[in-house]
């Protein structure tokens, strides 16, 4: 079955990569017409999916992943208009030159062919990588997990009967219907069709993708992203910051989870950081020297400091200086967002220099570390790796190069 729908995605590419810009984003304006035409039917799947989903003990952090609703739905339609407005990078073709024996050399942006991706619980993500496919003249096709089946399939529904309705292949895009563990084997071994994999999920996922798949795979780490809280910070900046961070949602990979403050900070930066732990009931797995400065705080364990918590969690450390955060960073963070909160302009530029992560802010939430948010419309996931590409994936990113020459009859 997975090569049939393997062979369908590749001759589906060949047309694909042939569509003009206007055509492309023809498909996308009807599919905003639909979405909104069949709402109802996305909101009406995700209800099941909601409801099984307590039924079988989903976390909250998952559930509120899994959730979608008329406002959820009235986003996904404006991030097409976004990804409409967004240049076709296809067929870009840069860094031409005349070469000494006449001939003409370049590189033009091509589609990567057939894209994969396997997802847990988000049923947003079947949209959101179906319209940065399209424009990008991807083939994709859609694994996503049990928890979110009814809703994925009634997005993709709707994504190939627009595609349909226009006259095109619906192969564009496929969704796997069966969720068992065999399928998803079966996708990461598909090297024959797939040109790039992406796993977006839980750890767990991720590495058994990374371990396993015969396709080449860009990696989307999970968040441990931390907030430095400087000598020089402003507080009340920090604290809104923080409070935003880690409590807007918790079960997301852009929520800060580790806290490292500078040891000179005093107690009306604690006072406020009570407040926001007793709003919210957040647990602080603190350093020993650090549990007096928040009440009901635990003692950290090693492994806390490495920890993804997606929930109402995070690690405290206090540091000397600078130089001991970004050491700190360095031992356990995986690479996803980084985050310092100071009135230093030289240490401001000292950490964007030596924090070696996908994103790293200065006094600016971690949150924003989006598809959407950085204006690209959605996103694939987001790369902590540095090959092909890294932070929001994108429409540029889901691109390869090849070289055109032209000539005159020269011969070598």
């Amino acid at each position: 079955m997975l090569t049939d729908i393997g062979r369908k995605a590749k001759d589906a590419s060949y047309e694909l990569a042939g569509l003009t810009t206007v055509q492309k984003n023809r498909i996308l304006e009807r599919l905003k017409e639909n979405l909104h035409k069949y709402r109802d039917d996305i909101v009406k799947a995700n209800e099941i999916d909601m409801r099984e989903g307590n039924e079988a003990g989903l976390s909250g952090a998952l559930l509120d992943r899994l959730f979608i609703d008329y406002d959820r739905v009235d986003g996904m339609i404006s991030s097409i208009d976004v990804v409409i407005d967004l240049p076709d990078p296809i067929g870009n073709t840069k860094e031409m030159k005349r070469l000494p024996n006449g001939l003409l050399i370049g590189k033009r942006a091509v589609p990567m062919g057939v894209v994969g991706i396997i997802y847990e619980a988000r049923p947003n993500v079947t949209l959101d990588t179906s319209i940065l496919c399209l424009k990008s003249s991807n083939a994709l096709i859609l694994r996503g997990g049990k928890e979110a089946i009814n809703t994925n399939i009634a997005i993709a529904k709707i994504i190939r009967l627009t595609i349909e309705e226009l006259g095109f292949n619906p192969d564009y895009v496929q969704l796997i219907e069966n969720t068992d563990r065999e399928s998803s084997m079966a996708l990461i071994q598909l090297s024959d069709y797939l040109d790039l994999l992406i796993p977006r999920g839980s750890s767990g996922l991720i590495k058994a993708v990374v371990e396993n798949s015969t396709v080449p795979v860009l990696e989307t780490g999970s968040g441990n992203c931390h907030v430095y809280v400087d000598e020089s910070a402003d507080i009340e900046m920090a604290l809104n910051i923080i409070k935003n961070a880690k409590t807007q949602r918790t079960g997301v990979c852009n929520a800060m989870e580790s806290l490292l403050v500078h040891r000179s900070i005093g107690r009306e930066f604690y006072d406020g950081l009570q407040s926001i732990v007793d709003e919210f009931g957040v647990i602080v797995h603190s350093s020993e020297e650090a549990l007096p400065l928040i009440k009901g705080a635990v003692q950290a364990t090693e492994e806390d400091y490495y920890t993804e918590y997606l929930d109402y969690e995070f690690s405290m450390k206090l540091v000397d200086d600078l130089d001991e955060a970004i050491t700190c960073i360095r031992k356990y963070s995986t690479g996803h967002s980084e985050v310092i909160v100071t009135e230093s302009y030289e240490n401001s530029l000292k950490f964007l220099d030596a924090v070696d992560s996908a994103c790293v802010y200065v006094n600016a939430s971690s949150r924003f570390t989006d598809g959407g948010e950085f204006g690209m419309g959605a996103e694939m996931g987001i790369s902590t790796q540095k090959l092909h590409a890294r932070g929001p994936i994108g429409l540029e990113e889901l691109t390869s190069t090849k070289f055109i020459i032209l000539g005159n009859g020269q011969v070598r």
